[in-house]
C-alpha cells in the first residue's frame, strides 16, 4: 500500500485482492458482512433446487456446480448438503469453488478449489454477491460538465478529480449511466460487464445466475453507491485493505453484455419460483402440533428476511441460459 493517487479501480484491486488485501484475511467475508447465504440455509436449499432443475433441463444426472466468489465455501457446502432433500439424491455433482483466497481447512473434499472458473462446464454457475466486489472506475462530472475519473489516496481515502473519461468508459457512461449534472457521480460498470460475459462463456450449456445489489438505467443513484464494510458496519471507503469495498451492480448492462436468453428480476420473485415465501404457518397448527408450528414459524421468519422489500428481497437475479448447439458434453478444463 502506498500514498500515491490512483484511480478507484486500481486502488480497490490492490486493497481487496493484493497480497495483504481484505479478501485474503482468514476470517473471510462472513467476518464482516452477512449475505443471503449466511441469513438462512433456505437460500442454499433454493440453489440446490435450481441445480436439480438445471440438470433435468439438460437431460442429465451428471452436472457441474460453479460457485463464483465462493468466500470460504459456505454456499457450495450448503448446496451439496441440501441436495438429497431437494430431489438431487441421484445426481453426480462436480462442484467448483472459485476464489482467490486459499482453500479453507475442513472444506468438503468433493469441492474443487480454483482461482478461475473451469471452461466447458454443463450445469449451474452461481455468483452470489460477486460482481459488487469487482473493482471499477468511478467518475464525477466537473463544474464544466466534463466527466472525469475520480482518483483516491490509499492512506485516508481522500479524493480528487483526474483526467477526463474517454474511450470505452465514456461510451459505457453514455449508454448506461448518463451524467445527472455537475457534482454527480457514476461507477463505470464496464469491467463487470466483461467479467460476467467471460464467466458465462465458461458454460457449454446450462444456467448462469448473478445475484447482487442492483439498479437500472432509469433509476441510477446520482451520487453513486461506493461504500465500505467492516465488522458488520458500513464505513467510509478507504482502499487500505482494512475494509470491504463494494458498489451496486448495473445488472441491466451486464445482461446486455452477456447476450440473449437473459432475465432480470428480484430475489423475491426468483425465490418464490423456487418455493420460498415468508408466509406464516396456519395458526391452527399451533394447537394440533405445537413443535411443528414453532419450526414452521422459524422457517417463515428466515424466508421473510430473504424476500423482504427494502432488503434482501430487492436484490437482482440476472439469469442467462446457455444452450448447447450440439448436445455434446465436453469435459471441464482450466481452473
Amino acid at each position: 500500500m502506498t500514498d500515491e493517487w490512483r484511480g478507484w479501480q486500481e486502488a480497490a484491486e490492490t486493497a481487496l485482492y493484493g497480497d495483504e488485501g481484505f479478501y485474503r484475511r482468514p476470517e473471510g467475508p462472513a467476518g464482516h458482512f452477512r449475505t443471503s447465504v449466511h441469513a438462512s440455509p433456505l437460500f442454499a436449499a433454493a440453489v440446490a433446487r435450481l441445480l436439480v432443475a438445471t440438470a433435468a433441463e439438460l437431460g442429465t444426472t451428471d452436472v457441474d456446480l460453479v460457485d463464483m466468489g465462493a468466500g470460504r465455501g459456505e454456499l457450495v457446502t450448503g448446496v451439496l448438503a441440501a441436495l438429497p432433500a431437494e430431489g438431487g439424491a441421484g445426481l453426480t455433482v462436480r462442484a467448483y469453488a472459485v476464489e482467490l483466497a486459499a482453500r479453507p481447512e475442513g472444506l468438503d473434499p468433493r469441492v474443487q478449489w480454483c482461482a478461475k472458473p473451469p471452461r466447458g462446464v454443463r450445469g449451474l454457475l452461481f455468483a452470489n454477491e460477486w460482481l459488487d466486489n469487482v473493482p471499477l472506475p468511478v467518475a464525477e462530472t466537473d463544474p464544466d460538465g466534463v466527466d472525469r475519473y475520480v482518483e483516491v489516496r490509499t492512506s485516508d481515502g481522500a479524493e480528487r478529480l483526474g483526467e477526463p473519461v474517454g474511450g470505452a468508459d465514456a461510451a459505457w457512461l453514455r449508454d448506461w449511466w448518463p451524467s445527472a449534472g455537475p457534482g454527480s457521480r457514476a461507477e463505470i460498470g464496464r469491467p463487470r460487464d466483461e467479467v460476467w460475459a467471460d464467466a458465462v462463456s465458461t458454460l457449454s450449456a446450462g444456467l448462469a445466475v448473478a445475484v447482487d445489489y442492483t439498479h437500472v438505467r432509469a433509476e441510477r443513484p446520482p451520487y453513486g453507491t461506493l461504500t465500505g464494510f467492516r465488522a458488520g458496519r458500513e464505513v467510509r471507503p478507504v482502499p487500505d485493505g482494512s475494509c470491504d469495498l463494494t458498489a451496486h451492480v448495473a445488472l441491466d448492462a451486464c445482461a446486455a453484455a452477456a447476450g440473449p436468453d437473459t432475465e432480470l428480476r428480484t430475489q423475491r420473485e426468483a425465490l418464490a419460483d423456487l418455493g420460498i415465501s415468508g408466509e406464516r404457518p396456519p395458526l391452527a397448527l399451533a394447537s394440533t402440533d405445537p413443535a411443528a408450528y414453532v419450526r414452521a414459524l422459524s422457517t417463515a421468519g428466515e424466508a421473510a428476511e430473504l424476500t423482504a422489500r427494502g432488503g434482501l428481497g430487492d436484490f437482482g437475479w440476472l439469469t442467462r441460459r446457455v444452450r448447447s448447439p450440439s448436445g455434446a458434453h465436453p469435459s471441464p478444463s482450466g481452473g
